[in-house]
């Protein structure tokens, strides 16, 4: 045997050493209890490799350099069980107590790679789950009294757990009389309605019955990644791919970002470009009830329904009808549903391009021309870039297109609306930055080493050096709020609109088949583990986890982490920061600043934004939109603090049709004030494509303009 042979043959014979001694030393799972109605679901052992390889890069990698200890664990156990219940409308107080001896052993658990107290912990959740949902469909065959004065509390997450299973029943009870309730307002067939509250609870039970381990690793793992930082996220393999492919791949569908709220899945954003976007018929927080296929099928009620097979429904081939039945953003369950069409398309994210209108201003009795340009994402074709493409795709590029277009036509001003762009490419923002500036640095990146790298423009043109505006809102993430950011501190432009999101952490994609050893490759390989069977080939076998690496800095040295960008001219808020944005999440990254870059702005805007302020503040004072806009945000946090309904159907009733009244007074009174005709009741609302926001910051920006000379 020659030397070379030798030594391949002792490393195998090492590995093999070491897989034998693994398995003699391997620790039996700290909890081992079973739960009776439960189809107690236990972890596997590439899962318990994955969650100590997971621990060891947060620890060593993570921007923070956090420890897991027992202080994180409770943190880790507090989300965790949020994550299954939420609302507290499942657990008992006694399953809590239970639970508690688990709260400082979490981060030893992850370390060790044993999840068996978690699994445990799902496990009850999954009995108690399936108990409540029973009863649920054993209370149809009762009858309902729909005249006495019960309410019913819908929002429990700030309440004490159920003491008894007594007192979890009759909550559960005033449940579906609730539901039955709303069903019975929409259509007076109270047999049919309770054969739809059937099916739907009969749905919930098949779905939970398909819940694997690999749905309760992502529990898990989420409640861990989460407690450190809210843009740290671990993705199981099929979730990994997914992730993935939203951010290269063409995909089909309604083009809508979904979530779930109280077991009802909500419009979380609308893809720009998109079928529902173009269409203005959703918003986000529209709850989506019911689905159906084509012009003609039949509604699938989709309440309590796991929210990756309501994806699965709404999903399709491009060209293909899609109904959704809604209620509106605001309005209760109870409410009266719309019904929607849209038709599928496909939904190309890299080539959500920037988009030009011009609208004319009359202000102090001069018209003024102003370009409006939307920009839904900062995106950029990279494989067309690479392979030499001299055409390929990108937004500087587009704005600097519909620029040179808008000079053509004479334009007083140019308006960058970036409201809900969440981001995209940080090479985009700095050169599309570049065409409002000579040259200069625009954003500075620290890493965890806390060293500084700062990116700038380096190229002299400028694409417009006329009066500019940024319009942006709470939905303004990322890239949007380095560009904002920069064209604030260089006094290029004026920023109108609400406090951005505060999303200033940089992050990185990690496959973790790169972390994970040979030899616990190997191991996984002696115990024949089939986890990944079902697993698409081109998913990382392992997972992925996008690990924060770095944090975003102005060029005035100020972090957009947590506080993002303040703008100029200010507009009410719809969505409260201390629900939406980072500033709403608990683990995320504090603000702070470094020292500030060397840069010359262009000009002073304070003395002008003041009195830009005094002339916005003033007009305001008359608008009638305005006052609306004021109305619907008190509404919105008024119901958003209710936390109970009544059961009372003749209160109900009135309620909603004196609620339906009033909307439709403001709607014929807002028609009335653009020389619209007035609608009636029962009539469909047709597009508005009024945009008050928009009508005001062009009004800012007509004040601007002479100003600005």
């Amino acid at each position: 045997m020659d030397l070379k042979s030798f030594k391949e043959m002792l490393k195998k014979i090492c590995l093999v050493l070491f897989i034998a001694a693994t398995l003699a030393c391997k620790a039996d799972p700290r909890v081992t209890a079973t739960v009776e109605g439960s189809n107690n679901l236990k972890p596997d052992a590439q899962q318990s490799i994955v969650a100590k390889e997971l621990v060891t890069l947060i620890e060593n990698y993570h921007y923070k350099k956090v420890a897991l200890n027992d202080s994180l664990s409770s943190v880790v156990f507090d989300r965790y069980l949020k994550a299954l219940d939420a609302n507290r409308t499942y657990f008992l107080q006694s399953d809590i107590k239970d639970f508690e001896q688990h709260r400082t052993k979490m981060d030893d658990d992850l370390r060790d790679g044993d999840l068996s107290a978690a699994f445990y912990i799902f496990n009850v959740y999954q009995k108690r789950y399936t108990d409540h949902l029973k009863y649920a469909v054993a209370q149809l065959n009762n009858k309902f009294d729909f005249s006495n004065n019960e309410t019913y509390t819908y929002d429990r997450e700030k309440m004490p757990w159920f003491a008894s299973e007594t007192e979890a029943n009759d909550l559960w009870r005033k449940r579906i009389k609730y539901e039955l309730l709303n069903l019975n307002l929409t259509v007076n067939d109270e047999e049919k309605n309770k054969k739809t509250l059937k099916q739907r609870y009969d749905n919930l039970l098949s779905q939970l019955s398909k819940t694997n381990n690999q749905d309760v690793f992502q529990l898990i793992m989420n409640s861990f990644t989460e407690a450190v930082d809210p843009h740290t996220s671990y993705f199981v393999p099929n979730r990994a791919q997914e992730f993935n492919e939203d951010l290269s791949r063409t995909l089909e569908g309604i083009g809508a970002s979904l979530q779930l709220e109280n077991e009802v899945v909500k419009i979380a954003s609308l893809i720009p470009g998109g079928p529902a976007f173009k269409s203005k018929l959703l918003n986000v927080n529209d709850k989506i009830i019911a689905v159906a296929q084509g012009k003609t099928g039949e509604f699938v009620d989709v309440i309590g329904w796991r929210l990756d097979i309501t994806v699965t429904k709404i999903k399709g081939p491009k060209g293909t009808v899609v109904r959704l039945k809604i209620i509106p953003a605001g309005q209760e369950l109870t409410s009266k549903p719309k019904i929607i069409e849209l038709v599928r398309d496909k939904v190309i994210l890299a080539d959500q391009s920037a988009r030009k209108l011009v609208k004319t201003v009359t202000q102090n009795g001069k018209s003024y021309k102003i370009g409006i340009i939307q920009l839904p994402a900062f995106y950029a074709d990279w494989k067309a870039q690479q392979s030499g493409d001299p055409n390929y795709k990108s937004t500087t590029r587009d704005v600097k297109l519909i620029l040179d277009t808008l000079k053509k036509e004479g334009v007083d001003a140019v308006v960058m609306d970036l409201r809900s762009n969440g981001g995209g490419s940080l090479q985009e923002a700095i050169s599309t930055t570049g065409l409002f500036i000579k040259t200069g640095p625009v954003v500075q990146v620290k890493d965890g080493r806390n060293k500084i790298e700062v990116d700038e423009d380096e190229d002299p043109s400028v694409a417009w050096d006329g009066p500019l505006g940024v319009m942006i809102d709470r939905f303004s993430a990322s890239a949007s709020e380095i560009f904002a950011g920069a064209i604030q501190d260089y006094g290029r432009g004026v920023i109108l609109g609400t406090q951005t999101y505060g999303k200033g952490t940089v992050q990185q994609s990690i496959d973790m088949s790169r972390v994970i050893s040979a030899a616990s490759k190997a191991l996984l390989s002696v115990q024949n583990n089939k986890i990944n069977q079902n697993i698409s080939k081109s998913a990382p076998q392992f997972g992925q986890i996008n690990l924060t690496m770095a944090k975003f800095y102005r060029v005035n040295g100020s972090s957009t982490q947590h506080k993002g960008v303040m703008p100029d001219i200010q507009f009410p808020m719809t969505f409260p920061a201390e629900k939406f944005g980072e500033s709403s999440e608990p683990s995320a990254l504090p603000w702070d600043t470094i020292e500030k870059s060397k840069f010359e702005a262009v000009q002073n805007l304070s003395a002008i934004n003041k009195q830009l302020a005094q002339l916005h503040d003033e007009r305001l004072k008359n608008s009638l939109e305005f006052k609306y806009l004021k109305e619907d945000i008190e509404l919105f946090n008024q119901r958003d603090a209710e936390t109970s309904v009544t059961l009372n159907l003749a209160k109900l009733k009135k309620e909603r049709e004196e609620q339906e009244a009033k909307n439709l007074q403001r709607e014929n009174q807002l028609r009335v004030l653009h020389g619209l005709p007035e609608l009636k009741k029962g009539d469909p609302k047709p597009k508005n494509d009024v945009d008050f926001i928009q009508d005001e910051s062009l009004k800012v920006m007509a004040d601007f303009i002479p100003l600005s000379k």
